[in-house]
Parts: C-alpha cells; sequence; structure tokens
C-alpha cells in the first residue's frame, strides 16, 4: 500500500510540474481586447501589459470625462543604452496596438522618466497612411509597425511636430 501511494504522489508531483511548465507557454492573443473601450480599466491595463516594455509599466490613468477620450501611460527605468530610441520605439510601437484595438481611443501621452510623448490617433494613421482600426492580427499590425520603426530617420521626424 505504501508503494502505491508514494507512486500516486510521485505521479501527481510530475503532472504539477508539467502543467506548471505548459502555463507558461501559452501566449495570450492580445486581439482578444479588440473594439474595447477607453474606460474598460481592465482591457486597458491587460492590453499595456501585453506589449514592449509592460516590465517597466508603472500604471495608468484614464481620460473619460470629456472627449477626446485619451490614456496616459507611466514607465519607469527602461534601461536602455538608447533611451530616447527606446522610449520613441515604446511610445509608436505600443500606440499604434492600443489605436487599434481601444475603439474610443484618440490620445496617448507616455511619461517615461526623464521624457514625455503624446500620440494622436489622427497623427500616428497619417504617418501610417493606414487606418489602424482595419487590422485584425498581432502579426499583421507587428509587421506594419516594425517596417516602420527601421528607419530612424522616420521615427525623429513623426516626433518633430
Amino acid at each position: 500500500m505504501k508503494r502505491i501511494t508514494e507512486f500516486f504522489l510521485f505521479s501527481l508531483l510530475i503532472l504539477l510540474f508539467l502543467n506548471g511548465c505548459n502555463s507558461r507557454e501559452v501566449n495570450e492573443d492580445i486581439f482578444q481586447y479588440k473594439d474595447s473601450y477607453v474606460g474598460d480599466n481592465s482591457a486597458v491595463g491587460n492590453i499595456v501589459k501585453l506589449l514592449p516594455n509592460s516590465e517597466y509599466f508603472n500604471g495608468f490613468e484614464l481620460k473619460t470625462k470629456e472627449e477626446p477620450y485619451g490614456i496616459l501611460l507611466n514607465y519607469k527605468g527602461i534601461g536602455a543604452e538608447e533611451i530616447e530610441k527606446n522610449y520613441k520605439e515604446t511610445a509608436i510601437y505600443n500606440a499604434t496596438f492600443i489605436f487599434s484595438l481601444v475603439k474610443n481611443a484618440k490620445w496617448i501621452t507616455f511619461n517615461f522618466e526623464d521624457q514625455q510623448y503624446k500620440i494622436t490617433k489622427q497623427e500616428l494613421e497619417s504617418w501610417y497612411g493606414k487606418e489602424l482600426s482595419e487590422y485584425m492580427s498581432e502579426e499583421d499590425l507587428t509587421k506594419l509597425t516594425q517596417k516602420y520603426l527601421e528607419d530612424e530617420n522616420k521615427v525623429n521626424q513623426f516626433f518633430e511636430k
């Protein structure tokens, strides 16, 4: 009886271990939040946590009292070698996804430790020459964003408004 109990406990331990390993590999689909609204705290928070540099994300504020609706995102300690470039890329990439997913978001202000960027949906769509709400997959939106982020001059020009 003791051997059966030991075998059962050992098997249970193995199953729990394997289940724990598998749960980390599951990739959450950011597009499950498509057509969210600025007023949905949970959706906005979950979107931001799935975007690049989320480990430096330090809270947000939703501006929903009057239109145009917007979001303030706070980041701390992004310690890259090229900090300003990293800030700009994070702002453009994350804004692209948020504007694509959150229907009524019209502007986003990114507050980094020593830098602030405000991006409007209209400016970003004009820069891309595409309507962001038309994108229906993370893969397609990532391709678009990476294509534009490759050109550092184009990125800098976006912020020289």
